[in-house]
């Protein structure tokens, strides 16, 4: 495969090459690859998180958000942080 990459991007691979990141063009080019299936392999399991989303609203497990049910929310992090905090204390001492 022959890759043709602009000016900007010759001089951004030999910078890495002269600063000792990378031993080459095709170097630079690996890793740009890597990067960009990384990132793709990402994008792939957000879409599957948003599909699985859309499942549970449309089964009707949605929960509406609004500032009071945040608030709610909240109060019942902090209540089980205490219960799990007290929890600890009663059996360490």
């Amino acid at each position: 495969m022959r890759i043709d990459l602009t000016p900007d991007q010759k001089a951004f691979a030999r910078r890495a090459i002269e600063a000792g990141r990378l031993r080459s063009e095709e170097d630079a080019v690996q890793e740009a690859l890597a990067l960009w299936e990384e990132r793709e392999r990402q994008r792939a399991e957000f879409l599957l998180t948003l599909d699985d989303a859309r499942a549970s609203v449309a089964r009707g497990e949605a929960r509406v958000i609004t500032q009071e049910s945040m608030r709610q929310l909240a109060i019942e992090v902090k209540e089980r942080g205490r219960t799990r905090l007290l929890a600890e204390l009663t059996t360490t001492t």
